[in-house]
């Protein structure tokens, strides 16, 4: 009998334990990126040793996901629409031809070229809303469309011609501005950096202390609810697509900061590496879940690994390989949390 009442008593105690673990999971999804981000840290740096804990490799780290991450907040909040958007780096590349062009070409001051560069982007992003919101284009549908586009409209406005370093230090410095870095006891920030930590700050108090913010969840968890209660859900939608446009255009300013040089060919796997960070970030493809810290997050573990296994000198297929372990592991979390919720 006491032996039964032990057996119960434990097997209770477990169930709690597991309840509450699920609990925590669902209200805090930035949970398990931040547990794996931890351990891929510890992981790497006792295989590599002190040149993966010294303070330039951990901030080499952030300034290479730094274009990413920018990225991965616009393509977080429309994610969480339950929305997607596949023009995200089109978008961001062309509005560095724009900024670079207008200077350059047209004799315009950088200050009004980069305006015109940040109308763009937030123009296409624009569009995008639109047609998911007003046509009834599905999402995935409406922004291949127009990556499709814009990219056609980066080439042939572009040339295809590069923009050269030399030249854009000679005539326009401030679109290199998100190259400058600030050195701190060996640790080495660009403004890029800064500013896509400052973004994630921005945006994870919009989304969780604004109207807007908890119009941009509910309309991912469930649209028709919100238009019972009054919510203008295509004015989210298309503000959200603006939005994300407008965020893609920062993140152009910031690549070519990052590169130093214009090039039209830059960027053209950033819908797919922001589409990464939103997944392994948390943040659930079926919308209404999750935070643009988890995406941070989610980027900066693709960084992990990419550093880490380069100093391992290990093949780079094995970064692919253990990013994609990662991304159909944090589909199949995302999807288990849903049957659990719902049931």
């Amino acid at each position: 009998m006491n032996d039964n009442y032990q057996l119960n008593s434990v097997f209770n105690y477990r169930e709690t334990l597991m309840s509450k673990a699920k609990n925590y999971i669902q209200d805090f999804p930035v949970l398990i990126p931040f547990f794996i981000l931890l351990s891929s840290i510890l992981v790497f740096g006792l295989l590599v040793g002190d040149r993966f804990f010294s303070a330039f490799a951990l901030t080499l780290i952030l300034q290479q996901v730094a274009i990413v991450g920018i990225i991965g907040v616009a393509q977080s909040i429309v994610i969480l629409t339950a929305g997607i958007d596949l023009s995200v780096g089109a978008i961001a590349v062309l509005s560095s031809v724009v900024m670079g062009k207008f200077t350059i070409d047209l004799g315009l001051p950088p200050e009004i070229a980069i305006l015109c560069g940040l109308l763009c982007g937030t123009f296409f992003g624009a569009i995008n809303g639109v047609l998911v919101a007003k046509v009834k284009v599905p999402p995935f549908i409406a922004t291949l469309g127009l990556w499709m586009i814009v990219l056609a409209i980066n080439f042939l406005y572009s040339g295809s011609e590069v923009i050269s370093a030399q030249t854009l230090s000679t005539e326009a410095p401030l679109l290199q501005f998100f190259g400058n870095k600030i050195e701190f006891g060996g640790a080495i920030f660009t403004y890029g950096v800064i500013f896509m930590l400052l973004l994630v700050v921005l945006m994870s108090y919009v989304l969780s202390q604004t109207a807007w913010g908890r119009h941009v969840y509910a309309v991912g968890d469930d649209p028709s609810a919100m238009m019972l209660s009054g919510v203008n859900v295509d004015r989210t939608i298309i503000s959200v697509y603006a939005i994300a446009g407008l965020i893609c255009a920062f993140a152009g300013w910031a690549l070519i900061g990052r590169l130093g040089s214009i090039s039209p060919q830059a960027g053209q796997m950033a819908n797919i590496e922001s589409i990464t960070a939103v997944v392994i970030g948390g943040i659930s493809l079926f919308g209404g879940r999750g935070s643009v810290v988890g995406t941070l997050f989610g980027a900066l573990i693709v960084g992990v690994f990419s550093l880490g296994l380069r100093l391992l000198g290990a093949d780079v297929q094995w970064t692919y390989l253990l990013i994609g372990v990662l991304i159909i592991t944090a589909v199949t979390i995302d999807q288990y949390i849903r049957k659990e919720v719902s049931s």
